[in-house]
């Protein structure tokens, strides 16, 4: 269990700050980024939550996804990468595969796609969606670290994942896709 009795080090205060191993990089720092990135994903998903009174189902999804990205953020704040590393927390292949068989379970519902869908329609949705535009940059800062660095492969399938678990899951936000906001190609012109 973790335990914060102070919340500031005044550590950072120079630009820099320590990961999980104890070593030091800039604020700046790919990692850094990468993970911050995940942290803003979850910040995102926990406005979504405000607004799922009425689909407990999905909130208790989000929820779930929630600590997964805090596990997440545990395992790109200590360097080395392997799932396998002896003692650090990473995302496993069965975190992967319960995404896939919530955006199957919620997939089953809905009718195939005529268009492209728009951010939009009921509140959750439209949070959703935004939450999954965080997770795709998420993504791209952690395969650009992956170019740099060793990253545990499964944390990018994760991102992956769970891209299109929340583009899924804003669809039956939306009604079960009776509320999407379909694209129209050329309807302005």
């Amino acid at each position: 269990m973790v335990q914060l009795t102070r919340i500031y080090t005044r550590g950072g205060d120079k630009g820099d700050t320590s990961l999980g191993d104890g070593s030091r990089v800039p604020k700046d720092d790919l990692r850094v980024d990468a993970y911050g990135t995940v942290d803003e994903a979850n910040g995102t998903i926990g406005l979504v939550r405000l607004y799922c009174t009425e689909l407990p189902d999905l909130d208790a999804m989000l929820n779930r996804i929630q600590n997964d990205l805090f596990d997440l953020g545990a395992d790109l704040c200590v360097p080395g990468g392997s799932h396998k590393d002896e003692g650090a927390l990473r995302i496993v292949q069965s975190q992967i595969d319960r995404l896939e068989a919530e955006i199957d379970a919620m997939n089953d519902r809905l009718s195939p796609l005529q268009s492209f869908v728009l951010p939009g329609g009921e509140p959750a949705a439209a949070h959703l969606h935004l939450a999954r535009t965080v997770v795709r940059r998420a993504e791209r800062l952690l395969c650009a670290l992956a170019r740099e660095e060793t990253v545990n492969p499964l944390a990018i399938a994760y991102l992956n994942r769970l891209s299109d678990h929340l583009f899924v899951a804003a669809r039956h936000a939306n009604k079960d896709g009776t509320r999407d906001v379909l694209w129209v190609p050329g309807g302005n012109r």
